[in-house]
């Protein structure tokens, strides 16, 4: 038995779907089960329970052979370094507790000192303190990794597509060793089997160092843009952080962690790895090249931006007092099958847009970003389906039953909590189509901000509902019309 700890993250995810492939018997751990439906084999286990919560640990270790520990958050919420270093303890703990044989784990590259970033010294805390639990501990110390989808390469493909000339202040210039996604998930996968009696540190890193800028020039290369680079002498990393959270889907929080941490050079200093490894990683064109090839395909297997951290604290609105409910619902009536008519539905977002007035979404997007939210920039990670707890742009999918209903969360910054609901429901000859949207106040800002908007939501919602059936069924004129809402079914 192999258990899967972070399976909802961009690692765990590709992880999960190797070891699939190989056939293993394998159980996932997540604070939310349901995020991880649909996107594992009727094989794979999915057992409830929360790091933080050790009562909760024992049943997801029960008879677990190997477990993968890929915990960790890049979030700025409080004291998340005392938050990771408490997951550790509990794990470490419980796996000792259920007789686990051997612990991997993946942290950081970077010379041990004072100098590490809050990150990186909290990864090599917890490093420390799984290899302290008497469980063998495999802990593998990576550079940026390289791969569709993930946080640095997306980092990169934003900067250059989007900034013919770039100003780079002095961290573009420091050294890294980046690791093909593909060639890190070979040193998990044979990590399992690795033959070694005590706990071990391995630095994994591809075949070249090459500076940040030398990455962001090789990706320029490789799409055949022009790219022009202004060296500047100081651009702080809170600047850097908002800099690029303009210009790129990173939040300015993240942002800031990720410069912090590569300010720091991230090389490997012993080769153990490869004497221990029958693995020789490609280079940085190689691995960029790779990833190229997935990101022409318009699809990433897992993205950074949908994981849901293991270790970010839970929306509390324990104490807030909220004003009465909203409640906008409307909906239409389609000549074609419920499938037909939610197809429109499943594929909202991200490069499809939201169906009516795209720019003033975008508008909307900006000044999220301007208030320090996520934006609009995300996108979705799958064009065609999505899955609970994907993000869908500004949204996250809290339910999705297929051809029938998809509901949203809106973790854009607004002075109250809101969701989106689409269903379709049958009628006959013909299908409904219903869209609601749910409101709910913060006190008196939460009310000005719906009411000052009220005009500008009837167009909107008016106009989205209206596309989404012209979509479903081209060549005929279609009416919306006001509705009851149906109680929600997911509101938290």
């Amino acid at each position: 038995m192999i258990v899967i700890i972070g399976a909802t993250g961009y690692i765990g995810g590709r992880l999960l779907k190797r070891l699939e492939e190989e056939g293993a018997a394998l159980r996932c751990m997540a604070r939310t089960p349901s995020h991880l439906q649909g996107r594992v084999a009727p094989s794979t286990e999915i057992v409830a329970g929360d790091l933080l919560e050790p009562d909760t640990l024992a049943p997801a270790l029960k008879g677990a052979e190997t477990a993968y520990y890929l915990a960790h958050s890049m979030g700025d919420h409080g004291d998340f370094e005392e938050r990771e270093l408490q997951a550790a303890r509990n794990f470490a703990a419980a796996a000792k507790a259920a007789g686990v044989r051997r612990i991997v784990y993946l942290g950081g590259l970077g010379e041990d000192g004072g100098g590490l970033s809050k990150h990186l010294r909290s990864r090599h805390h917890v490093g420390e303190l799984l290899r302290q639990s008497g469980v063998l501990t495999i802990e593998f110390r990576a550079s940026i990794v390289i791969g569709s989808g993930s946080l640095s390469f997306e980092l990169v493909r934003s900067l250059v597509r989007a900034l013919p000339v770039m100003i780079t202040p002095k961290w573009l210039e420091v050294k890294a060793q980046p690791i093909a996604i593909t060639d890190l998930l070979q040193y998990l996968l044979l990590a399992r089997a690795v033959p070694v009696e005590e706990s071990v540190i391995y630095e994994i890193g591809g075949a070249d160092v090459v500076t940040y800028g030398e990455i962001l020039r090789e990706y320029a290369r490789q799409r055949g843009l022009r790219r022009y680079f202004i060296k500047v002498p100081v651009l702080t990393p809170r600047l850097s952080s908002l800099w690029l959270h303009l210009v790129t889907p990173v939040h300015a929080n993240i942002g800031r962690k990720l410069i912090e941490s590569i300010s720091h050079p991230t090389v490997v200093q012993d080769d153990r790895a490869t004497r221990d490894f029958a693995i020789r990683p490609v280079g940085n064109a190689d691995a960029i090249a790779q990833a190229l090839r997935y990101e022409d395909k318009e699809f990433a297997e897992t993205k950074w931006s949908h994981t849901i951290s293991a270790l970010a604290p839970r929306p509390a609105w324990g104490g807030v007092t909220f004003g009465s409910r909203i409640i906008d619902c409307r909906e239409v009536t389609v000549g074609v099958a419920p499938d037909a008519a939610f197809a429109p539905v499943r594929r909202i977002g991200g490069r499809q847009g939201w169906y009516y007035a795209n720019v003033l979404w975008a508008i909307r997007g900006f000044l999220d970003i301007l208030a320090g939210g996520v934006g609009l920039r995300r996108g979705r990670r799958d064009p065609e389906t999505p899955y609970v707890g994907d993000a869908i742009d500004w949204w996250r999918v809290e339910a999705y039953e297929p051809d029938a209903r998809l509901y949203l969360f809106a973790e854009m910054k607004v002075p109250g909590r809101a969701w989106l609901e689409f269903t379709v429901e049958p009628a006959e000859n013909s299908t409904i189509i219903r869209q609601t949207a749910i409101f709910d106040p913060l006190g008196v800002p939460g009310l000005a901000y719906w009411y000052a908007l009220y005009i500008l939501h009837q167009f909107v919602f008016n106009g989205m509902l209206r596309n989404i059936a012209q979509t479903a069924e081209p060549g005929r004129r279609h009416t919306v019309r006001r509705c009851h809402p149906v109680p929600a079914r997911a509101a938290r």
